[in-house]
């Protein structure tokens, strides 16, 4: 404006800077939700900042971050795949979206993402020591289902026994994997085994259907017609 006046100009310069003033406030009050920890405060400041700075990574991940404490990892996903986008060589972003998909036991999309992220850095230390793990996971579930596949339940059964080893500390795996056992005992017939753990799956997803189905199918090798 000082180099070329408008009147016109004038009136949307002013309304420009006002709302960059109000901007800058709202992000002020985010910052200040999220170390109080206030997140569901700190996402209504930056869902608002965002509807007009569409392209700021880092407030996406700083929403993306507020959503991962709220619960919310799909939502943080989201985030995090845009500014993924937004910021070159962001490798921060593809590492925190595979430890999402890790932990709710998607590590086929976990391992994708992790890819990404050596793509952009093989010696990044946190995605390599991901990586080794979700690929070691991931070949036990593979191999344990090509078992399956092939009828030989023992060996699926040990395999997915070697899958809780690798992983107890992400509950989701140890859920899958007793639930793939359940339907290897009853499959090979090994009807109170069957039952036993069928009913430990159950125990923690009472609608888990694949374990009513094989539980089903174990109480009428045992003529547990009613059960």
């Amino acid at each position: 404006l000082k180099s070329n006046p408008s009147n016109n100009e004038e009136k949307e310069a002013q309304t420009q800077l006002t709302k960059s003033d109000e901007l800058q406030r709202l992000h002020s009050q985010a910052l200040s939700a999220y170390q109080r920890e206030d997140y569901v405060a700190a996402i209504s400041l930056l869902d608002e900042i965002l509807a007009v700075c569409v392209w700021d990574a880092e407030l996406r991940e700083l929403r993306a971050e507020c959503y991962i404490k709220e619960g919310e990892p799909s939502k943080a996903i989201s985030d995090l795949k845009a500014a993924a986008k937004l910021k070159n060589d962001n490798t921060e972003a593809f590492y925190k979206i595979s430890r999402i998909y890790y932990q709710l036991g998607d590590h086929e999309l976990s391992l994708s993402e992790v890819r990404e992220c050596l793509k952009l850095d093989q010696d990044h230390k946190q995605c390599f020591s991901l990586y080794k793990q979700v690929k070691k996971l991931n070949k036990q579930i593979e191999s344990a289902e090509e078992f399956i596949r092939e009828g030989r339940y023992e060996d699926a059964i040990n395999k997915y026994d070697s899958v809780m080893k690798t992983e107890p500390e992400v509950p989701v795996y140890a859920t899958r994997a007793k639930e793939r056992i359940c339907h290897c005992l009853s499959k090979n017939q090994q009807a109170t085994e069957a039952i036993k753990v069928c009913t430990e799956v159950l125990q923690l997803e009472p609608n888990n259907v694949n374990a009513l189905k094989d539980r089903a199918e174990a109480y009428l090798l045992e003529d547990g017609y009613e059960e």
